[in-house]
């Protein structure tokens, strides 16, 4: 960790586009897409696009960090590349040309996260437990951007949407450049390679679980808005909805010290996929009740914050030394990416033909099948986590 000057704000600005950049593109570009008359079939593929990339790209991002040692480099070589990409969505309104140029955004924008997640992790030493206070300034960026964008889109048109997704890949860009150095320390682990240790029981029930959390959420990132607005929602209590949720996450992330120290990173991640069960159930049958529906947002703090800050830890804990990077590039392209590939690209199928409801019970009994394949492991990977 950094002694002699505190670089907390250059990490935090990073996260704080890179989230609002989330904050835009999430709850509203399918918005947009429905504006553009896509059909919701089309509107599931093209939102599945970044989960797609979030498999495929952090795993070459992260071996070309790890393989050259210059993990910022990297990073900033994506942000540019990804903000070139991104000025492409001004010039199509097709779904080919619009599908091509969100693979190719997403391909870039995908690589920095993992690669940032590995670098605060390493400034911040022993003091790990501190990484949610400074990712609930991504939290923050969200915030800003889903809530004012919610409440400018009831006096503007969906296009200034592409606008502000601009001034988020600029603000990447921008701190990509301040993020501080960090050294990388030799660990044991360091022989053996990255395929060991992904096989090890542990990390494999791990990963398992991980990956159906985010399946789970697939349908909520990918027609939640969609939802909201067919039952009678304005888009500023869209807006107002999903920040009550990330509201909620950040309140978590300053409390992770305290629940890490006295729970550990396993339950927490337990209790996050039990809570999950039930609040993609209020969604599915509650959204004509609006104290449900916040109930169910105010539960976005376990079942996205705890559940990320813990898996965020676990990884770091099974991946050290050399493998950071890949390790978190490894958990990231599983669990987010495939995991968010399967939720967003059964979402359009299972709403056209289903309905909503069913297609929220479906993110329930995802959940459900994580919180079993925890249970069935937690003692054994509680006790091979503490005994390292």
């Amino acid at each position: 960790m950094t002694a002699s000057k505190n670089y907390h704000w250059r990490i935090a600005g990073f996260y704080f586009f890179y989230y609002a950049f989330v904050g835009m593109f999430a709850p509203y570009w399918s918005l947009y897409l429905q504006s553009l008359h896509f059909s919701f079939i089309e509107i599931g593929i093209l939102m599945s696009v970044q989960p797609v990339m979030r498999m495929l790209a952090p795993n070459v991002w992260g071996w070309l960090a790890d393989h050259t040692g210059k993990r910022l480099l990297v990073v900033q070589i994506a942000a540019i590349l990804s903000a070139v990409c991104y000025l492409g969505v001004f010039v199509t309104t097709h779904f080919w040309g619009m599908l091509l140029v969100l693979c190719l955004m997403s391909f870039f924008w995908s690589a920095s996260m993992p690669l940032v997640e590995a670098t605060t992790l390493s400034y911040l030493g022993k003091h790990t437990a501190r990484y949610g206070r400074i990712r609930s300034w991504g939290s923050i960026g969200f915030i800003v951007s889903v809530v004012g964008l919610g409440y400018a889109f009831d006096h503007i048109a969906i296009t200034w949407l592409l606008w502000a997704g601009l001034f988020c890949e600029v603000g990447i860009l921008l701190f990509s450049r301040l993020i501080p150095a960090t050294t990388v320390l030799a660990h044991p682990s360091d022989s053996q390679s990255i395929r060991q240790i992904v096989f090890q029981p542990r990390v494999l029930a791990f990963f398992a679980a991980c990956f159906l959390m985010s399946a789970a959420h697939g349908p909520y990132y990918t027609f939640f808005s969609i939802y909201l607005v067919e039952h009678g929602y304005s888009k500023s209590a869209v807006g107002g909805l999903w920040a009550l949720g990330v509201i909620s996450e950040i309140c978590v992330f300053f409390l992770m010290p305290w629940l890490s120290k006295r729970y550990g990173f396993t339950r927490i991640l337990f209790y996050s996929l039990l809570l999950a069960v039930l609040r993609f159930l209020l969604i599915a049958w509650g959204v004509e009740f609006l104290p449900l529906l916040l109930l169910a947002q105010v539960m976005h703090a376990a079942t996205f914050g705890a559940y990320h800050a813990a898996s965020v830890g676990l990884v770091h804990e099974f991946f050290q030394g050399r493998h950071q990077s890949k390790g978190q590039a490894l958990f990231g392209s599983f669990t987010y990416g495939a995991g968010g590939i399967l939720g967003g690209l059964a979402s359009g199928p299972i709403w056209q033909h289903y309905g909503a409801s069913m297609l929220f019970s479906c993110s329930s009994t995802m959940a459900l099948l994580g919180l079993m394949l925890m249970g069935w492991k937690l003692n054994r990977l509680r006790s091979q986590v503490t005994t390292e």
